[in-house]
């Protein structure tokens, strides 16, 4: 008898042992499971008022709510204009948008519909970002700021690019025309 107490002892302290390492791992796994839960429904809701909490139903402050931070409008600058169109492109701009910056504003205005991420045919590799017609549209909005700036920024900003040698001393309407085909030449050549 006193042989099987021991024995008995720990068994009794082993499954004691077991109960509560099951007990523990439940309650782990129950707040996994919550956590996951959590952060499925906070994407859910947050993702749904990324694209449509709009601050007010004013055409000017909506349109800020999606491009109106300081780096949109120059992504789309740089791709009209310049024809930029992979993130190391983006990432040496004179302005110097830091890589964290540049690959949220690209996933924002690909989520609002101004540009698309795809792959080239011949490069499945890298990413390219094309602007999609409603973010060629924006042609007339940079046009205008671009004149707006030189009018009124010049003695600012002495530094500021001569827009006469980019064409803009001509008729304005011309000028974004233009800017609006060579872009859209340029993608056609590029995915056919």
């Amino acid at each position: 008898m006193l042989d099987q107490m021991p024995i008995r002892i720990f068994f009794d302290w082993f499954l004691s042992v077991i109960k509560d390492f099951f007990i523990f791992l439940c309650i782990f796994a129950i707040k996994s499971v919550a956590k996951v839960v959590k952060l499925f429904y906070y994407y859910q809701n947050n993702s749904n008022k990324m694209k449509n909490n709009f601050r007010s139903s004013c055409p000017v402050a909506s349109m800020l709510d999606i491009i109106g931070d300081k780096w949109s409008l120059l992504i789309v600058r740089d791709m009209l204009i310049q024809g930029k169109k992979i993130f190391k492109e983006f990432s040496i701009s004179p302005e110097g948008i830091a890589p964290g910056i540049l690959s949220s504003r690209l996933k924002w205005l690909e989520e609002n519909g101004l540009i698309t991420k795809q792959k080239l045919p011949d490069n499945q590799k890298e990413n390219i970002y094309l602007l999609t017609e409603k973010g060629i549209e924006l042609a007339p909005v940079i046009t205008e700021i671009i004149l707006w700036s030189d009018k009124n920024l010049r003695k600012q900003n002495v530094n500021m690019y001569a827009i006469a040698e980019a064409g803009f001393s001509q008729d304005k309407v011309k000028v974004t025309e233009g800017i609006q085909n060579y872009y859209r030449k340029m993608v056609q050549s590029l995915i056919g």
